[in-house]
């Protein structure tokens, strides 16, 4: 497998890793970028039709720093332009549903006969085994049978989340580690894996803290009657005074005492996590009241230095003008070509040796095919020719 010797400031550690992603949507590019973003030369492969089908800002969200082709799997000539540039490839991603590469003769078994030490790895639902595996299904659907969902919202009941947790944790970031582990064994041993990943699994395993509660007390606790649902008047959001909410994460007594005194309640500081159903509802209702006195950036301004784990509820907009996140690096300001302003969020992964850039844009659909197959080793006569008959496009 391809690695990188660099050494200086812009060694990124994937540098000489080829990707083939042939994923849509969310789970499965999110999870190239992050793999685009450490450096890997990941090239985006859609069909000639309709291609990904995500909108225009999402998809060029989600697929910065790859190249893009088009190639249509179902006619035999493009297939076998797949089947050639996975013998070059040391990573092939796909998220169709189970047995559909099988079916176009691209399933890990064709392809690992061409190529052993590639890394294969399939994201879906539910899987490539077990009783669920062909059903479909959406980030909330895996979630709830993951349990995880009954276990997000307050005591009016369960809420939806706009951070998909299967998709993103359970699909992007759970493929990513898998793709990792096996390339670093297929460097030692020269022999790649079918790596599968089911969101509904992500999901499972995410479930920590209801997994502890459960073990601890035989059963979970109702949606906003756990330690980080609401049970607790020191870990729980609060309205101010102007109608936006403020977080008050005051788990440890340190940080209670430290509110306490911020607020002028010193008396309240014996109530801490005190275990009674009622001295916290009662202690909620006072801090409530609190809080609904000010607005919140003069909470904030009380608050934010006095270390007591409380924040305010930023919107997006507000997060991304925040000065800590701006010398993170963590905000870039761009302008796609095609599909116009663009504020992006950068790699969270931060190393030494290596600095994230924008290398490229989100590719449109296409945009590199010709490139591609050239560096595969195609002639430009038989590029032509597949462009002709159909079994490629460009933009």
């Amino acid at each position: 497998m391809p690695t990188s010797s660099s050494t200086d400031g812009t060694g990124a550690p994937l540098a000489g890793v080829r990707v083939l992603d042939l994923t849509r949507l969310v789970p499965g590019p999110v999870c190239t970028q992050h793999l685009a973003d450490l450096g890997a030369d990941v090239i985006k492969v859609e069909d000639t039709g309709a291609g990904d089908g995500a909108p225009q800002k999402l998809r060029a969200l989600v697929n910065r720093n790859k190249r893009g082709i088009r190639l249509d799997l179902k006619h035999a000539d493009g297939a076998a332009a797949l089947l050639r540039l996975a013998q070059g490839a040391d990573v092939l991603v796909e998220g169709f549903r189970p047995g559909v590469m099988d079916r176009l003769g691209l399933g890990y078994a064709s392809v690992a006969a061409l190529n052993p030490r590639i890394v294969y790895c399939s994201i879906t639902g539910y899987g490539q085994s077990g009783p669920d595996r062909d059903r479909p299904g959406h980030d909330l659907n895996y979630c709830a049978e993951a349990g995880v969902a009954e276990q997000i919202g307050n005591a009016s009941g369960p809420a939806l989340s706009n951070v998909p947790i299967a998709d993103l944790a359970g699909g992007a970031l759970g493929a990513a580690m898998g793709i990792l582990a096996a390339l670093f064994d297929a460097a030692r041993s020269g022999r790649g894996r079918h790596v599968d990943i089911a969101m509904a699994d992500g999901a499972l395993a995410s479930a920590v803290m209801p997994l502890a509660a459960l073990a601890t007390h035989g059963r979970t606790r109702p949606t906003g009657a756990d330690t980080l649902t609401g049970a607790l008047a020191c870990y729980r959001t609060y309205r101010t005074g102007d109608g936006r909410w403020l977080a008050v994460g005051a788990l440890e007594r340190k940080f209670w005492d430290a509110l306490c005194d911020a607020i002028a309640q010193p008396q309240l500081k014996a109530l801490h996590r005190s275990g009674d159903p009622a001295t916290e509802a009662r202690l909620c209702e006072e801090l409530a009241a609190l809080f609904a006195t000010a607005p919140l950036a003069e909470w904030e301004r009380r608050l934010r230095h006095v270390g007591a784990c409380v924040s305010p509820l930023r919107t997006l907009t507000e997060a991304l003008a925040d000065p800590h996140f701006r010398a993170r690096g963590m905000v870039v300001d761009s302008v796609h070509p095609a599909y116009g302003a663009l504020i992006q969020v950068a790699s969270p992964v931060k190393m030494s040796g290596f600095e994230f850039a924008l290398r490229r844009h989100a590719p449109v659909p296409g945009e590199h095919t010709a490139e591609v197959l050239l560096e595969a080793g195609f002639d430009a006569a038989t590029v032509d020719a597949l462009m002709a008959g159909g079994a490629a496009a460009a933009s």
